[in-house]
């Protein structure tokens, strides 16, 4: 499953890079990519565990960008 999500609060391309790797390494996520300028992020992942991977994204995201926040699309 394809997922498109606005991030807002992203402070610097640097911190959309790091978000990305952190996100890509959550088990289930298959590809994970996050656009800096249109502060998007675009996530693919195993369409049954849709709640659950979305519960693991931001939790990441909280962990590692504490003022973003996550919009599903």
């Amino acid at each position: 499953m394809k997922k498109i999500c606005k991030l807002t609060g992203l402070d610097c391309a640097n911190c959309a890079a790091g978000l990305e790797k952190a996100i890509q390494k959550i088990e289930g996520v298959n590809n994970a990519s996050i656009s800096f300028m249109t502060e998007k992020l675009i996530v693919e992942f195993d369409e049954n565990d849709e709640k659950e991977m979305m519960k693991k994204i931001k939790k990441v995201i909280k962990k590692e960008e504490p003022d973003v926040e996550l919009q599903e699309i």
